[in-house]
């Protein structure tokens, strides 16, 4: 009888540990591609006609940082929430057990 309840508890330990591995590996690649993207030209056509021309290189850069870091707060603020609702999951399921 125990044997069996050690074979189903090891069982749902590596399933969760193989979670978390996943899990951890898919928060790093989103971490990777938000700060590896902030290079990238972020501007609308209306942003990039107004800031056309060498006198202006400085100022299209602030708004193109600007735009990015205006386009990451969202991601951000999902990635939080999804975070803190699994954190209560899992306690809710330890509690349980």
């Amino acid at each position: 009888m125990y044997k069996i309840e050690n074979r189903i508890k090891n069982k749902e330990n590596r399933v969760e540990g193989k979670f978390k591995s996943s899990l951890l590996s898919k928060c790093l690649y989103v971490l990777f591609s938000i700060f590896f993207s902030l290079s990238a030209n972020a501007q609308c056509a209306m942003c990039r006609a107004a800031l056309a021309g060498d006198s202006n290189v400085k100022k299209a850069e602030a708004v193109n940082d600007g735009i990015v870091y205006l386009m990451v707060i969202p991601y951000l603020l999902v990635a939080v929430i999804g975070y803190l609702i699994y954190r209560m999951y899992q306690s809710k399921k330890k509690k349980a057990v």
